[in-house]
């Protein structure tokens, strides 16, 4: 199965308020995709449906290993999706505010970039 990169989507989220690295992370997916169509995907490619597509997910952001995968990755509508979460993105000294459920001052940032592949074979 021969795999071609169809696009390659880039974007940044952040959780201002509660700390938690998956809000940051499903923000920056979402951010990624926001401002794009892909009628490539019928037009050029030949898929039938959307769901043929491979949609691989890489995020880095503080603390990867509280981040919960499914909630990061139902951002994405359609696809074949994958998600791998790396240590990166940054801390940012914020204000704890109590009525908001803040734990700390942290700020979380996470930047995603979102690849979408086309197999020969979806074709």
């Amino acid at each position: 199965m021969d795999r071609k990169r169809f696009i390659i989507e880039m974007g940044m989220g952040i959780d201002q308020h509660g700390q938690d690295p998956t809000v940051a992370c499903a923000r920056a997916v979402r951010n990624a995709i926001a401002h794009n169509a892909l009628p490539g995907i019928w037009e050029v490619a030949g898929l039938e449906h959307p769901n043929q597509m491979v949609v691989e997910v890489q995020v880095a952001v503080p603390y990867p290993e509280a981040v919960r995968a499914e909630n990061v990755l139902a951002v994405l509508p359609f696809g074949q999706k994958t998600l791998h979460v790396e240590k990166g993105g940054m801390v940012v000294q914020g204000r704890a505010i109590p009525e908001l459920a803040d734990q700390n001052d942290e700020m979380l940032i996470a930047v995603a970039a979102v690849t979408v592949w086309i197999t020969e074979t979806s074709r």
